[in-house]
């Protein structure tokens, strides 16, 4: 078992990764060597990933400020509280709204991302 305070967990500058648009950082939370993994992300202001796709199913939890969930049809205003169902397959993006942070966790099984 392991138990993990969010708040304890180091930030990591994930800018430079080719999926983010702006100031992202992720803390790992849980990542096991079969590659399953709970990270929460942080966006700065108007900080966004690309459209992009996974081979699996992803969990989001909005843990702070507002943000933006979208897929290729339309984009939704999430806020602290909201759980949010991605199937795998399903083209989306999401990341903060322009006057706010945002910062989700996000639950992911071993899989691949494709942009």
């Amino acid at each position: 078992m392991k138990i993990v305070k969010v708040m304890d967990v180091k930030k990591r500058d994930d800018s430079a990764n080719p999926i983010f648009r702006g100031k992202v950082e992720v803390q790992e939370l849980v990542s096991t060597p079969q590659g399953f993994r709970v990270t929460q992300v942080n966006f700065s202001p108007g900080a966004r990933n690309i459209i992009h796709a996974h081979s699996f199913d992803q969990v989001l939890y909005v843990t702070e400020g507002r943000g933006i969930l979208a897929d290729e049809k339309a984009e939704t205003v999430v806020t602290p509280g909201t759980l949010i169902f991605i199937p795998a397959g399903e083209k989306h993006w999401h990341g903060a709204t322009r006057d706010s942070s945002f910062a989700h966790i996000a639950v992911m099984p071993p899989g691949e991302t494709k942009f």
